[in-house]
């Protein structure tokens, strides 16, 4: 456990020593317990206005409604890992090089499918959007886990070829 609250706070040493202008100050002035808690709970909260967003979908309050909450749902579940690692580090980790364009692109894609759900209110396109914007947050999802966009990478080349 102590590993993996060490890597959320952006400190991959092994060691305890700390060093710096502040020994011993943690991402957050939250506690662990709390910092999982409120991770839960907003994840919770972005699952459940995505699932709103659904079900103006089939009570047929149109595409437009559920692009914004699916949009909406997606931003509060990615700000609820401010909570773990805190908020500079989740951005330093969000636009290291190893995954900065698929940051830029789920990032730009949130903002399209606003914007195509908001102004131009056209339905094909904000499901093709929702469709791109959920391919980009799953390629920055798995941007986190060791080797799992080679291995997508190669699934893929496996069922291409």
């Amino acid at each position: 456990m102590d590993k993996l609250r060490r890597f959320l706070n952006g400190d991959d040493r092994d060691d305890d020593s700390t060093t710096g202008i502040f020994p011993n100050m943690d991402a957050t002035t939250l506690s662990w317990e709390t910092r999982i808690k409120g991770f839960i709970l907003c994840f919770v909260v972005g699952i459940i206005i995505s699932l709103f967003g659904s079900l103006s979908l089939f009570l047929g309050k149109g595409l437009t409604l559920f692009a914004v909450f699916y949009t909406l749902g997606n931003i509060v579940s990615l700000l609820s890992t401010c909570f773990l690692m805190g908020p500079v580090n989740q951005v330093k980790k969000m636009f290291a090089p190893t995954r900065v364009v698929a940051t830029v692109v789920a990032l730009s894609m949130i903002v399209v499918t606003f914007i195509v759900a908001i102004h131009l209110k056209n339905a094909p396109l904000s499901l093709l959007c929702m469709i791109l914007q959920w391919l980009a947050m799953t390629w920055y999802s798995i941007s986190y886990i060791p080797y799992a966009r080679d291995a997508v990478r190669k699934t893929f080349e496996t069922c291409i070829a």
